[in-house]
């Protein structure tokens, strides 16, 4: 339960790369889980409760700089820690 109060709190929205501006370190010192859709994913990169989408990579496709290729799924977005 002492963990629980520890966590900082999760923001509206969240990216993995650290070289996106909403990327949050302490947040990822933590277990985060994303449910889309009442269904929790595995393969979120960045999402945003507020705007209702979530980005997964696009199968093993990637882009010129060698980064997966993303695509936006909408629907309603709930972020916890486990």
């Amino acid at each position: 339960m002492n963990e629980a109060t520890q966590c900082p709190p999760l923001p509206d929205r969240l990216s993995i790369d650290p070289r996106s501006p909403y990327h949050v370190a302490a947040v990822f010192e933590h277990d985060v889980g994303i449910r889309l859709n009442d269904k929790e994913r595995l393969d979120v990169e960045e999402y945003c409760i507020s705007e209702g989408w979530v980005k997964v990579p696009a199968g093993k496709t990637l882009d010129r700089k060698g980064n997966p290729l993303m695509i936006k799924l909408k629907g309603k977005v709930e972020a916890f820690y486990r």
